[in-house]
């Protein structure tokens, strides 16, 4: 392709002010992006050639594995979202789908994800076991509400995105093509030039009994992973598990209750009574809001040097209460003063808060659940609020506390953490963007969308599910992050919009104009992705677009045109040799292959 004629390059002189993180700023200045509306954003030319080549190379690992393309509707009846009790959630508050009405007053919704479509489908065409197992997958564009779209592609309101789903008649299937799927992942993106790593993961809205996050490591990652150096272990920190450090011994203080005037926070207190972090109880209240529209204060403790994993949380108390919860906020300084519950600010909330001391007109005076993480429930002394102002208690052991308290890890996992009694390696942490995700459904779906299939006896059973996402437009930001340098981007040959560049320097020259045309018209005719950049401006202009646009290999071609010889560079190296026309094609060939085999899984 001809930059003049057929292949205009929009590239910008100055970074755009929106653009937080270098990923952002390259494909804007690239002229890959054009910023529509906050967190809309067009695909140029340019970028769409990197995303059909993504696209390409998931398709070909999905066909390996009997995977069947189709096209699924972008716009969701409410019905079957409520059916499957995600509508409240969804769209309410802080949901995330964008949702409408038509002209009856009918609900709408614009897809997130597809999983109650899918679902509805695959129950009215799987009848027997004989059909099973099953994948069916698409690439297509996905809508979210974000709250706070950033970061270009990595958190946009409109994205393209490749999501999978298959069925199966029992759970060892499931999990058998789970792992199946799992490779399949890791050689996609291998092949996509990334350097990737699978983490235990939450599975959020989505649900599901497992599930596993493929995630690129970049300084500007959204995400934190914890590992091991080993490689024995890694995870998201919302699933991450981990021992956390020994708490400091704790000397009793003779009185049982401390005067602790304007000391609400740990570290006030530890500063003026001379404590440590690890000595303190600090007590965290959220409201629980569920599907019944139902709202009950959670009264949470965990040791003071750690902090509360609100995902660990959120699914603690869904799954202990079987019920359907939609969101939970934690309640801010003093706004239980305001609602007239209690009459003293939060930093002096103990565990031991009673029912009495709540005010009676509330209707949450008889429904507080109180849960402990593991490293408060532990302590076999501490201190925490007085439950009254100026006041913190101090507590012999957290068993004297009369309140019934549910334990468990709500705790998040931190770098220096080990992992286990039995494994004494400490995690590390880097930051990470996640690309894809793949989850075990289990029957969450197929139950509430009566999904059913006849088993070998020809009884009713409800489908197995599986889940597998690929950020597509993610993948080709990620990539920028993994591969750029002080010029520019530095694509992986396999997802660069082309491989090859031809720079003329000069084109009124006739030795150059000519052996431009030759080389271009030899490369074509070898089906390789040529562009020329035949743009009338000066020498310096094209460089500094080469670079920028981050095209694997460069064909300078100058003054040594008149003997038959052009430069060749290698965008990543920088390594620049000169080499006669006539063998222009096999070095290509050569250090092509080279670059492929390189980040490649096969």
């Amino acid at each position: 392709m001809r930059v003049t004629t057929s292949f205009p390059l929009g590239t910008l002189r100055d970074t755009p002010s929106e653009a937080e993180i270098i990923s952002h700023q390259l494909l804007l200045k690239g002229g890959y992006i054009r910023r529509i509306n906050s967190g809309i954003y067009a695909y140029m030319p340019i970028m769409l050639r990197v995303i059909e080549k993504i696209s390409t190379i998931i398709e070909k690992e999905l066909y390996k594995n009997d995977c069947s393309k189709l096209l699924l509707p972008q716009l969701h009846p409410a019905d079957l979202w409520k059916k499957s009790e995600r509508w409240e959630g969804y769209t309410a508050g802080e949901g995330i789908m964008f949702n409408l009405k038509d002209r009856q007053g009918k609900e709408f919704g614009l897809a997130p994800t597809h999983e109650e479509v899918i679902t509805k489908i695959a129950s009215e065409i799987i009848n027997s076991y004989k059909q099973l197992p099953l994948c069916f997958y698409q690439i297509q564009t996905k809508f979210r509400d974000e709250i706070r779209p950033r970061f270009g592609l990595m958190r946009s309101r409109e994205f393209i995105m490749k999501d999978g789903y298959s069925f199966h008649s029992s759970k060892e299937d499931l999990s058998s093509f789970y792992e199946k799927m799992g490779k399949a992942y890791e050689n996609i993106f291998k092949n996509c030039g990334l350097d990737a790593v699978g983490v235990e993961a939450d599975s959020g809205a989505i649900g599901g009994a497992a599930s596993k996050e493929f995630m690129v490591t970049a300084a500007a990652g959204e995400d934190s992973i914890l590992f091991t150096e080993s490689g024995s272990y890694a995870a998201n920190i919302e699933k991450a598990v981990s021992l956390p450090s020994k708490a400091v011994p704790f000397e009793n203080f003779k009185d049982e209750y401390l005067k602790t005037p304007n000391q609400k926070s740990i570290f006030d207190i530890c500063q003026k009574n001379n404590l440590d972090p690890s000595q303190v109880v600090k007590v965290v209240i959220f409201v629980a809001k569920f599907n019944d529209k139902s709202e009950v204060p959670i009264l949470t403790c965990i040791r003071g040097d750690q902090n509360i994993n609100e995902i660990k949380l959120f699914n603690f108390i869904n799954k202990k209460f079987k019920s359907n919860l939609i969101h939970l906020n934690i309640v801010e300084d003093n706004a239980l003063i305001e609602k007239n519950l209690i009459n003293f600010p939060l930093g002096y909330i103990g565990p031991d808060l009673s029912d009495e001391t709540i005010n009676k007109n509330s209707n949450w005076n008889k429904s507080w659940i109180r849960i402990a993480d593991y490293s408060a429930s532990s302590l076999p002394s501490f201190v925490s609020g007085g439950n009254k102002l100026n006041f913190h208690k101090v507590f012999q052991t957290f068993s004297f506390i009369e309140r019934q308290f549910l334990i468990s890890d709500i705790r998040n996992a931190k770098k220096g953490d080990c992992i286990s009694l039995e494994n004494n390696e400490e995690l590390q942490e880097k930051r990470g963007i996640e690309i894809g995700h793949i989850f075990q459904l289990g029957q969450k779906y197929s139950e509430k969308l009566n999904a059913k299939f006849s088993d070998k006896d020809g009884k009713l059973k409800n489908l197995w599910m599986g889940c597998y996402g690929i950020g597509v437009t993610r993948i080709a930001q990620a990539a920028i992050e993994q591969h750029h340098d002080e010029n520019g981007i530095s694509w992986p040959i396999q997802i660069s919009p082309f491989e090859v560049l031809i720079i003329p320097t000069n084109l009124k020259d006739p030795n150059q104009k000519k052996l431009t045309e030759d080389i271009y018209k030899e490369f074509k005719s070898k089906k390789i992705d040529v562009l020329l950049d035949d743009r009338d401006d000066r020498a310096g202009v094209k460089f500094k677009d080469a670079d920028l646009i981050g095209i694997p290999f460069q064909i300078i071609i100058g003054r040594d045109s008149i003997n038959k010889e052009v430069e060749f560079l290698c965008r990543s190296s920088k390594r620049k040799i000169k080499v006669a026309s006539k063998n222009l094609l096999e070095t290509f060939i050569s250090e092509s292959k080279v670059m492929y085999n390189e980040n490649s899984s096969s």
